[in-house]
């Protein structure tokens, strides 16, 4: 009796979930066939918000040009709902042939469950060294998606601001007397030399990617120098407080694009949207881009990121074709697509830089473009079972730390203590 009712108490959950999955799965046309009325092959692509995220349209749009014989159509997901969206679609069988790994936290989960068809043999034929993030997908050996984008942290300035100063080698002892120098005016015409956003990351990650420190180890006195630098420019009143970033729901781009801030640490990404802006009349900043700056001196860039990849899932249609599709959204022409809307590739050479740097309205001078070369870009996160967790606890204690709620010390030995005692 007892199963009977336990039965029946999860029938309705599965039989939602497959609905969803379903419904989910439904592309524009409301059609769900392998072939299209012309005798295409369909390859569907889930992903998330197709009409304000270009990328898409440019990797759809220049895949058929090359391939008339494929129909790719995008099954669109509201970005927030995306993870959970995608798992229960493969929950349920879907047969969506793409999916794009919105993270790589989720890709790990979904290729250890069996969800996704190896990709092993076309990375072995990709040139590695081109490549920024694709060990980020090696799981002990094998594939299960392509990278076609790869952002990573870099330092956007306002040109006006800065002026003739050198932003090219800056280690962070450089970079928080810059700030300094740069800061100006009170009251509502105060101007920040820098502003760093309320992210975790944007004090963790980068000290773990330039000292080595394991963000998942339960050990955290690597933080200690970031967090100092951090807290003392808010001291010397040359970034904005954290906790009035924080409370107003301040936007790292109203900083830069109003005046309001000379610099800001922030991800590649920010460059197609600054330049979207630029076209639409809401902003005429002229700006750039630098390196982040290093916690040592020697020449080399270390910096922090995440890429965006394509896998095929197992229960494809047309597995074939979706193949095809990733392959060549991850390749030499993929990047190239990307590219021209001023997205960050996965896959770089000179000729891609190029058209990135040809976008209208893109800072092409020098600093810029060794910027988009970074020496090394360690994954914002390690990928692990206890990943999530410990994510939160990170964040939880970055907030007391920079909100001035605990003392660095106190913040970061409560980080280990908490992980060892919540999650280890």
């Amino acid at each position: 009796m007892k199963l009977t009712k336990k039965l029946a108490r999860i029938a309705p959950l599965v039989v939602a979930a497959a609905l969803t999955a379903t419904a989910t799965a439904c592309d524009a046309s409301g059609t769900d066939s392998a072939s299209s009325s012309d005798g295409r092959t369909v390859v569907k692509v889930a992903l998330w918000n197709y009409k304000t995220t270009p990328e898409f349209k440019a990797l759809i749009d220049g895949f058929e040009a090359e391939n008339p014989g494929i129909d790719v159509r995008p099954v669109d997901i509201l970005a927030d709902n995306y993870p959970e969206k995608v798992t229960t679609m493969l929950a349920g069988g879907d047969t969506t042939d793409v999916l794009t790994m919105k993270n790589v936290t989720d890709y790990a989960r979904y290729a250890s469950r069996g969800q996704l068809l190896p990709l092993t043999d076309e990375a072995a034929g990709l040139d590695k060294a081109s490549y920024s993030g694709l060990d980020d997908y090696d799981l002990k050996g094998d594939y299960f998606a392509l990278p076609y984008r790869s952002d990573f942290w870099v330092l956007f300035y306002n040109k006006d601001m800065v002026g003739t100063e050198d932003l090219s080698e800056l280690t962070w002892d450089d970079y928080a007397k810059l700030a300094k120098k740069f800061t100006k005016g009170s009251g509502s015409d105060k101007v920040y030399g820098t502003y760093l956003h309320t992210w975790r990351s944007v004090v963790q990650a980068v000290s773990s990617a330039q000292t080595g420190g394991d963000q998942l180890g339960g050990d955290y006195a690597f933080f200690k120098d970031q967090y100092d630098m951090a807290l003392g420019l808010q001291k010397a009143k040359a970034a904005l407080p954290f906790s009035t970033a924080s409370s107003n729901q301040i936007t790292y781009d109203s900083q830069l694009t109003t005046g309001k801030a000379a610099m800001v640490p922030m991800g590649s990404w920010w460059a197609a949207a600054l330049l979207a802006e630029k076209a639409q009349g809401k902003n005429d900043i002229d700006w750039g881009m630098a390196p982040m700056p290093q916690a040592g001196s020697g020449g080399k860039t270390v910096t922090f990121g995440s890429p965006t990849a394509f896998a095929v899932n197992k229960k494809a249609r047309n597995a074939d074709a979706a193949k095809k599709f990733v392959t060549w959204a991850s390749g030499p022409e993929g990047a190239a697509a990307v590219a021209k809307i001023g997205v960050t590739p996965a896959y770089t050479s000179d000729k891609v830089l190029d058209t990135f740097f040809s976008v209208e309205g893109m800072p092409a001078d020098a600093l810029s473009r060794r910027t988009m070369q970074p020496t090394t870009v360690q994954l914002e996160m390690p990928v692990s079972d206890k990943t999530s967790d410990i994510d939160q606890i990170l964040k939880e204690e970055h907030e007391m730390i920079m909100s001035g709620e605990k003392s660095v010390d106190e913040g970061i030995k409560e980080m280990g203590r908490r992980v060892k005692d919540e999650v280890q």
